[in-house]
């Protein structure tokens, strides 16, 4: 076993630090998902990010010599990340989403979902003309990510963020102003539709907790430091869903659309809502893990 003291007399360029970190996150078979797929992906982002270098440019500075106080800090970052397990987003309190940066720490679940996808690619052609979209709510917002990206799509909408939990809003207060929205995305401490009142909107995402129970049982100790709240969705990772579904039509306008991330749910909401002509929408994980629902479908 290589220790720390060994690592820092022996490594010099970027691209020795990389493979150490690679092999290491091998060694200790972590569990990655969290932004990056594998142990070379999150190396590459823990040693880019920390050194505040542009991924893409990795090949251009891989052999560039690292000051002994840079190799000290990343080596520490890596020890960091296998002893604690910790997602690299939250070893340096940054996300990426479709180009989009987010502040993140162990309040709010760490950006990743597939409406955002959905969103940077102009939800066509289910809504034809952005400018005509003015209300939009992202439930369960937790950084706030979807809300930003929401408010960026739609120039002339006002975003509703709403979450039921205060430390969650914080964080996506912290994102909100660091976009300069604060006039455009306002943050809601609601459980559900709770504290909206009779607010209707042209547009409602949710990225719920979707995860069962069985499936949290299981989950690598990476995601254990993820606010549970934000992932458990009970014994078929439906709870949530349910009952957004049951009082959306009443919070959308007349031809509003529902927009909900199940992750690999598609059997357990087509069971759920089995009165309900729900479309799949097409993401890069195929079509079973995005739902949409017109307000007029809806019960």
């Amino acid at each position: 076993m290589t220790t720390l003291i060994d690592a820092q007399a022996n490594l010099r360029t970027l691209r020795d630090v990389l493979r150490y970190a690679v092999s290491r996150f091998n060694e200790a078979q972590l569990s990655f998902g969290h932004g990056q797929p594998d142990a070379f992906d999150e190396a590459a982002f823990i040693v880019m990010r920390t050194l505040k270098l542009p991924l893409e440019r990795l090949e251009f500075f891989a052999d560039a010599y690292l000051t002994h106080a840079e190799i000290h800090e990343l080596l520490q970052l890596i020890d960091r990340r296998i002893k604690k397990r910790l997602p690299a987003a939250y070893l340096l309190n940054e996300a990426w989403l479709r180009g989009y940066k987010f502040y993140v720490d162990e309040r709010a679940l760490i950006p990743r979902s597939f409406i955002g996808e959905l969103l940077d690619e102009g939800l066509d052609p289910w809504i034809p003309d952005r400018n005509a979209v003015n209300d939009v709510l992202d439930m369960c917002t937790g950084s706030g990510c979807l809300a930003i990206m929401a408010a960026d799509l739609f120039p002339k909408a006002k975003v509703d963020a709403a979450d039921a939990s205060a430390d969650a809003l914080q964080v996506a207060r912290r994102n909100i102003a660091d976009y300069q929205l604060e006039q455009r995305v306002t943050p809601v401490k609601s459980d559900l539709f709770g504290a909206l009142g009779n607010k209707r909107y042209d547009l409602i995402v949710c990225n719920p907790p979707y995860v069962t129970e069985a499936a949290m049982s299981a989950l690598p100790p990476e995601y254990q430091h993820e606010p549970k709240l934000a992932l458990a969705g009970g014994a078929d990772g439906m709870n949530l869903v349910k009952t957004l579904v049951r009082q959306a039509r009443g919070h959308l306008k007349r031809g509003g659309l529902l927009i909900v991330e199940v992750g690999d749910g598609r059997a357990a909401a087509e069971k759920a809502f089995n009165d309900l002509p729900l479309t799949w929408l097409t993401t890069s994980a195929g079509d079973d893990m995005v739902f949409l629902a017109r307000q007029e479908e809806l019960p």
